[in-house]
């Protein structure tokens, strides 16, 4: 009997793309750390600092989690209430803002200053592209697990024939 199976690929990220993903990610995290661990000036200052810091990497998160899970609703008819998007968008922008204000005012030499911001930023961009990968090997998981158990369903149909 001919089977009707279809071949399907699911595309995966290589090894070492996530390796450097995950490496930019710690570097970013080690230069932002050493950054805010030697900042002069005030304890709240750096208190300021470190929880800004805090506040826009676990916003990028939730922000680009969101924007994959509104894709996925708006293929499947559905919409994500705007109080959410408010949410997750409002609280993004307030995260960066912040932060770029408190970096801003401290009376800090500029150079140090520059450290500070291009290590910020670096740090957000990295969890972005963290997020995407650890979702996308997420997805691919989801993908062979439900052609596994496809796959198992049509060899159990065409032993039973």
């Amino acid at each position: 009997m001919a089977s009707n199976r279809s071949s399907f690929i699911v595309m995966r990220d290589t090894r070492a793309w996530q390796l450097q993903v995950w490496v930019s990610f710690g570097l970013a995290v080690f230069l932002c750390a050493t950054g805010l661990a030697w900042l002069p000036g005030q304890a709240l200052d750096r208190a300021f600092m470190v929880m800004g810091y805090v506040f826009c990497l676990s916003t990028v998160f939730v922000l680009s989690k969101s924007v994959r899970d509104q894709q996925k609703t708006r293929l499947a008819g559905q919409r994500e209430t705007p109080m959410w998007g408010l949410v997750v968008w409002g609280g993004f922008a307030v995260a960066m803002g912040l932060t770029g204000w408190g970096l801003l005012r401290m009376e800090i030499n500029d150079t140090y200053r520059a450290y500070l911001g291009v290590s910020w930023l670096y740090l957000v961009t990295s969890a972005f592209t963290l997020a995407k990968t650890l979702r996308d090997r997420h997805e691919a998981d989801l993908a062979e697990a439900h052609l596994a158990g496809r796959e198992q369903g049509l060899q159990e149909r065409a032993a039973a024939e």
